[in-house]
């Protein structure tokens, strides 16, 4: 018979725990479960088995400080000396584009390391120059940039504060005193008597026509008429016609045009009133008046427009009285700002345009009714007077060390406010507010390259800045907006600087591919490791950090045993026994936490029991999804078995990682043969799905290509297989679980069981190596824990990669585990060892003519391919039979068809004859007869079935 593949997924049973068990055959059972172990086995298990004492390495107490207050002084460089080195490079050279990237993990303290470097060179580093931005009086949309020696933008802005109250002052007091107002009267006073006189001298030239001066009662104009038309009320002609009113200097004066037309109402009005019997004498002599009165108005008006340049004249000597004043009054405050600012022929210059327009517009500095010379609000000085520090340094203070922590476009590079008054929208010099590259100029910037790339047209901003060597404030509202509004474009400022950007080795490859001038700008990488080797100095110098971090937030003192258990943990995340992990944050979470600890003991030394304390609060805050796993483990939801054999069942290692969580789990993984199916295909379920990743697809390659390799050279592969993880629902990546797999697939095509009470984990090449893999104290710690909840046997364990046994920092209860014999941990090297271990069976033993021995692995799989190849071929061969049978009766009964139609066309012809024979012999009676014969031979016809 044929012999039916094994298939582990139908064929179970319940164990004494009510666990499912995958029935297997006695006579394998047996055999696995003998008292007489395979030599073999016992040799390859007692060289694998990994002892307690390479189980984790423990700090000595002893070779630790006392308490963190004893400990040696920290180095700002520890462990980082690649990346300090990178720094100090790219800080020694001036040349443009050597700013730094800095590349390592979050978490390292690569900003406290390099703010601590920063900070003792820049003590040393000259101090740089301050800079102010001050009123352009000759374009004022264009501010000036003026530099200034270390602490002078303060005095310089403190200087021009004093000097505008000062002269504020002194102006208001000359120009209310008793002498200024004289002087004024007398300007006046000559004005007055020179315009009387030239009334006077008018009014007699308009008396020889018989004409008189007067001025308009509702206008104030000037205008000549008949003596007669002189206001009755006047005292006497004379003295009106020779007045000349004060205000007469601001009347408006009619233009030639204007007075002639009013002549001419006057001549009408006056003829309407004469008698129309005029005689032609007094015609004529009315006319005669008229053209001299016309004369006398355009004299007046000639008259008034040397009134007018009078005026003029006196407004400019008004003027010229005023700037000499100023001048006299201002002089003396400006002579000692020059003389304190000489050395500085950029600022005296701007002083001296401040005198000049102080001078200029000294009427309305008094007057105080003009915006532009009125104090601004909050503010001391009119913004047309301010001197607005951008950036200023304390002498010999050194070079400035910024890290912006929101480096938007603004932020970095500056901008200039807007205000809104009365619905426009104005700014000025005063406005205009300095970005992180004015304070880090001449110094050092750091900053968060993520933080950068998260604002828009930051990191344009950054990078044109720093290839033009230049800070130019642009208005990014009216780039984004497309507003008109009113906005100032300050001169830009010279830039040196150093910048610093911090980000993860992921990020400088994604800016080096995507950004073309990225390598342009920042020429220097500097690598922080995340940890360093474990040695006593170093070990001390991670006390020292430790000592560093309790000062500066002032915690308890660690004693020896704290610092011990510290460092073993360190190990631990660096998941290397001869590494300490270099991550800050997690040291510092640990000492505040164990601080706490002991504060809550009433305790004021931290020891290792409130750091182990802190270490499993810290596990179980971040184990709620390892807890459900557990529940479901309890519950039978999760098949996981750790007792007994099953054929093609393995219990593989894999680690859960959800956000800051991580715990490692075992997994059940079957596999299943179809004989004489196929060329040794197999189907990865979990890669047909879209639940496998590409490492783990690529594991499933390799382990098929050794498969391959491994039986093709000695006979076909008949069969097809498929692999999965069972309730897996998530996607799985990685190539550490090539080994469970192999073991899995190899123990269903020979029909052997696995030992189900050892798990295993590792990867595979295709030379059928045993490679390391990640997270292996976690994977144990998964598999122990499961076992622990379903009973520790004493048989139960983990194998694992040799490799990876320099990895182990595991967990104290799993080592007392192991010393007592409750729990084992193999290590190998290859799969056939892993094999050995799961089976109990020697893998790839041959005999003398080279082929492997029946009794082994490799055998039991090569017997069972050719028994799927005979048991193929004795199918095929009954199935040749009958196909001949049936053919051969087909052909008879086409032989026999055949002949009962030649029989029955036969009979159809002697019919014929006996009937011409009737017609012949009428009288006879063989009727009856030939009935009787007709009747026999079509029963035998029939008979034959025709």
């Amino acid at each position: 018979m044929t012999e039916q593949p094994y298939t582990p997924i139908s064929q179970v049973s319940k164990d004494a725990n009510n666990m499912v068990v995958p029935t297997t055959d006695s006579k394998k059972t047996k055999q696995t479960a003998s008292d007489t172990p395979n030599p073999i086995f016992t040799e390859v298990q007692q060289n694998c088995r990994i002892s307690a004492e390479q189980l984790k390495r423990y700090s000595d107490p002893d070779e630790l400080p006392t308490d963190t207050r004893t400990a040696p002084d920290l180095d700002v460089g520890f462990g980082q000396q690649r990346a300090l080195k990178a720094l100090h490079t790219a800080l020694d050279i001036k040349a443009s584009g050597y700013h730094v990237f800095a590349a390592g993990e979050n978490g390292l303290g690569k900003r406290t390391v390099i703010s601590r470097l920063l900070t003792r060179i820049a003590a040393d580093a000259p101090t740089p120059d301050d800079w102010v931005y001050v009123h352009n009086f000759t374009d004022p949309r264009t501010p000036l940039a003026l530099r200034l020696p270390a602490g002078q933008a303060s005095l310089l802005q403190q200087q021009v504060n004093n000097l505008w109250q000062q002269a504020k002052k002194r102006l208001s007091q000359r120009f209310r005193s008793d002498q200024y107002q004289s002087k004024i009267e007398a300007i006046k006073n000559s004005t007055h008597q020179k315009e009387s006189h030239a009334y006077d001298a008018l009014n007699a030239e308009g008396k020889q026509y018989d004409l008189a001066l007067t001025f308009r009662s509702f206008d104030n104009k000037a205008v000549f008429v008949h003596p007669s038309q002189l206001p009755t009320e006047s005292n006497s002609g004379d003295n009106k016609q020779a007045e000349t009113p004060n205000n007469q200097k601001n009347s408006e004066r009619l233009d030639d045009s204007e007075k002639v037309n009013i002549l001419s109402d006057e001549d009408n009005e006056r003829k309407e009133n004469k008698d129309s019997t005029y005689s032609n004498n007094e015609y004529e002599a009315e006319l005669n008046n008229f053209v001299q009165k016309n004369h006398m108005q355009k004299r007046l008006s000639q008259l008034t427009i040397a009134l007018e340049q009078l005026e003029d004249e006196a407004n400019d000597e008004i003027e010229a009285l005023h700037r000499s004043i100023a001048q006299r009054a201002l002089q003396p405050l400006f002579t000692s700002i020059y003389e304190q600012f000489a050395t500085h022929p950029l600022v005296v210059a701007y002083l001296k345009a401040v005198f000049d327009d102080m001078v200029t517009h000294v009427e309305r500095i008094v007057n105080g009714d003009d915006e532009e010379f009125v104090t601004a609000v909050l503010a001391t000085t009119p913004s047309r007077y301010a001197v607005n520090v951008i950036v200023s340094h304390t002498p010999d203070s050194g070079a400035p060390v910024v890290f912006e922590d929101l480096p938007t476009h603004l932020n970095l590079l500056g901008h200039v406010e807007q205000i809104t008054q009365l619905g426009t929208v104005t700014t000025d010099v005063s406005m205009i507010r300095a970005g992180a590259l004015h304070r880090a100029n001449g110094g050092y910037l750091l900053l968060e390259a993520s933080h950068v790339l998260e604002h828009p047209y930051a990191w344009q901003g950054l990078k044109r800045a720093l290839q033009s060597r230049k800070i130019k404030l642009s208005s990014l509202e009216q780039m984004l907006t497309l507003t008109g509004s009113l906005s100032l474009s300050p001169a830009p400022i010279d830039l040196d600087i150093k910048v610093i950007l911090l980000g993860e080795a992921d990020l400088y490859y994604e800016l080096l591919e995507l950004e073309p001038e990225f390598d342009a700008v920042f020429k220097v990488r500097a690598d922080f490791h995340d940890d360093v080797p474990r040695t006593t100095e170093h070990e001390l110098a991670l006390v020292a950090k430790m000592a560093d971090i309790i000062d500066y937030a002032d915690l308890y003192p660690f004693d020896s045993s704290a610092q011990a258990t510290l460092l073993e943990h360190l190990s631990l995340q660096a998941e290397e026994q001869d590494r300490l992990s270099l991550h800050s944050d997690l040291l510092i979470k640990l000492l505040h936490e164990s601080n706490r600890h002991a504060r809550l003991n009433n305790e004021t030394m931290v020891t290792a029991d409130h750091v182990i304390q802190a270490i499993d609060d810290m596990d179980e805050r971040s184990g709620y999804l390892r807890d459900l796993y557990w529940d479901e483990l309890k519950n039978g939801q999760q098949l996981i078995q750790t007792q007994g054999d099953a054929i093609g069942q393995v219990n593989a290692l894999t680690v859960v990682s959800y956000a800051d969580s991580e715990f490692g789990m075992p997994a059940r993984l079957t596999a299943v043969i179809q004989p004489n199916i196929g060329t040794g295909e197999i189907l990865d379920i979990e890669r047909d799905v879209d639940l496998g990743g590409s490492l783990h697809a690529k594991g499933m390659l390799i382990m098929t290509s050794y498969l391959r390799a491994l039986f093709s050279q000695h006979h076909a592969l008949n069969f097809s297989a498929s692999l999965a993880f069972e309730q897996s629902y998530a996607q799985i990546d990685g190539d550490s679980a090539t080994v469970s797999e192999g073991c899995a697939l190899l123990s269903a095509l020979a029909n052997v069981p696995i030992n189900q009470s050892l798990a295993i984990t590792g990867s595979m090449n295709q030379l059928g190596e045993v490679q390391a893999v990640g997270g292996i104290n976690a994977k144990i710690a998964g598999f122990f824990d499961a076992c622990r909840e379903q009973e520790l046997t004493g048989d139960q364990g983990v194998v694992i990669p040799m490799a990876n046994v320099k990895q182990l920092m595991l967990r104290d209860d799993i080592i007392d585990a192991v010393n007592r014999g409750k729990f084992h941990i193999y290590g190998v090297y290859t799969l056939s060892e892993a094999l050995t271990l799961m089976t109990g069976l020697p893998i790839d033993t041959m005999n003398k003519k080279g082929r492997y021995r029946k009794d082994t692995l490799f055998g039991k799989v090569l017997s069972r391919l050719m028994l799927w190849d005979e048991n193929q071929e004795s199918t095929d061969d009954i199935d040749d039979e009958k196909s001949k049978k049936k053919a051969k009766k087909k052909r008879k009964e086409k032989r026999q068809k055949k002949e009962n139609k030649r029989i029955k066309e036969k009979r159809k012809g002697e019919r014929s004859n006996e009937k011409g024979s009737e017609e012949s012999n009428k009288q006879s009676d063989a009727k009856p007869i030939d009935d009787t014969l007709n009747d026999s031979e079509t029963t035998a016809v029939d008979e034959d079935g025709n």
